[in-house]
């Protein structure tokens, strides 16, 4: 099973990676299938299903949908360029992404949101169709977004397909016990087995240069998110509250008067300026979700800012573990929100940061597994009920509490050697049955829990 660390970390856009980014994929990998079709299409349709079609406003998906018509990507994502073109879509009806004639967009008509039963393949389905000059559908491809950003057809499911492309690395491990089965045997740390198969895919140079990318533009966020203010979109009239508290904190300090549990503030805002800009629809890093994105690059905020001895030079490690141990919990559950609840998006965030500030803390194999399983563990059950379908709340506040959850997991792990009762596998595998037994209405769809009992929502 090989995962690289830029799937597990993919620069995109907010507000989520599965209902956002993942659409946005989708359309661009149908105009790829229109391109080398015989097929003149005239016209584009979108018909939503599951859970983006319950929360698809509140995260976006019809916007997404139609941008990605247009030929935009999530990568490459330009913000001012795609208001323009969503103002000129709406005005003309047409898209025209490059390599294919001007097609007929209505976005009030053609994007469409069906409430009934999700498509079998997966709560986040979306079918999207090519017409000719009469109206009839000449192509047409049913997708389903797992999670992360990644998508796959509706073949490639019922094939049993997965993200996973067979690809040959020097250290495969499908679970846990052969990870650390294979650092014993080798000698190296989860990042070197982790960096041996990234280098067996790609030079030395773009791994580097890859990884650099993923955390400057985590960190690039973070300082948004701190001097960001006003009221976040959507209509719950949330306010950002990021930059208020990281100024009551920087104004506090050297004066002698906080508690010291006020650390736990910083890895909250830290966290929540990410989160806050994801929810504005700025750019951010998978991680392995956008609704959960937050949480480890606050962690490792947190540990360059507050741990004696910390170093950037340790965060490519950092990162490779986390991605490690994210490739775990997607191969052999979920990372999907709309498919596990939220203990496979802020439950695995929490798992794969607290193993990187083990492990760039010193931690062996082992207790870097034993800090994933403890942030995992103690997720376990989390559903995912955003309000008003936003990426907003809980979401928000609830990845400063899973950065926390990481840092005391990496200490508690630490403070051991290593042998612990719940092997990470074996929570992996709760998490999923949890996941499988969870009401759908406690699945992305916001038809329970917070989303129906906060009032005026």
């Amino acid at each position: 099973m090989f995962l690289s660390v830029f799937d597990m970390f993919k620069v995109g856009i907010g507000p989520s990676s599965s209902h956002t980014m993942g659409p946005m994929v989708a359309a661009g990998l149908f105009l790829e299938q229109l391109r080398s079709s015989p097929f003149v299409a005239a016209g584009l349709k979108a018909r939503l299903h599951g859970s983006l079609a319950h929360t698809g406003v509140g995260h976006a998906t019809d916007r997404a949908t139609i941008l990605g018509l247009a030929g935009f990507e999530p990568a490459t994502f330009d913000a001012a360029a795609a208001d323009n073109e969503m103002r000129r879509i709406k005005a003309d009806a047409t898209v025209n992404p490059a390599g294919l004639p001007e097609m007929r967009l209505n976005p009030a008509e053609d994007i469409l949101f069906d409430y009934g039963p999700a498509l079998p393949g997966h709560a986040n389905g979306m079918i999207l169709m090519a017409t000719d000059a009469q109206g009839d559908v000449i192509l047409q491809e049913t997708y389903y977004s797992i999670g992360g950003g990644f998508v796959l057809t509706a073949h490639e499911m019922a094939d049993g397909e997965s993200t996973d492309n067979g690809t040959t690395v020097p250290h495969p491990f499908k679970s846990a016990a052969e990870m650390l089965e294979t650092c014993a045997s080798t000698g190296k740390t989860i990042a070197q087995l982790k960096r041996e198969n990234e280098l067996s895919q790609m030079p030395g140079a773009d791994l580097e240069r890859g990884i650099n990318r993923i955390w400057e533009v985590m960190n690039d966020c973070i300082e948004r998110g701190l001097s960001g203010e006003g009221t976040l979109p959507g209509g719950l009239n949330v306010k950002r509250r990021a930059k208020g508290i990281y100024d009551a904190l920087q104004a506090e300090r050297g004066m002698n008067l906080t508690a010291p549990h006020t650390i736990n503030d910083y890895m909250s805002v830290y966290a929540m300026a990410v989160n806050e800009e994801n929810a504005a629809g700025g750019q951010v890093v998978t991680a392995p979700t956008n609704g959960a994105a937050g949480v480890v690059p606050a962690t490792i905020k947190y540990w360059l800012e507050h741990v004696p001895g910390a170093t950037t030079s340790k965060i490519d490690e950092f990162l490779l573990t986390a991605a490690a141990i994210g490739g775990l919990i997607k191969f052999n559950a979920s990372i999907s929100g709309a498919e596990c609840g939220c203990q496979a998006e802020v439950g695995s965030a929490s798992a794969m940061a607290a193993a990187g500030l083990c492990a760039v803390m010193g931690g062996t194999p082992e207790q870097i597994e034993n800090a994933a399983e403890i942030a995992l563990e103690h997720h376990l059950g989390m559903t995912c009920d955003p309000v008003k379908g936003l990426v907003q709340v809980p979401c928000i506040e609830r990845n400063g509490l899973g950065c926390i959850k990481a840092v005391s997991a990496a200490s508690l792990a630490l403070r051991g050697d290593g042998t612990h009762l719940v092997p990470l596998d074996a929570c992996i595998e709760t998490m999923r049955q949890t996941g499988t037994d969870m009401h759908e209405k406690y699945k992305e769809t916001s038809l329970g829990g917070l989303a129906v009992n906060v009032p005026n929502c």
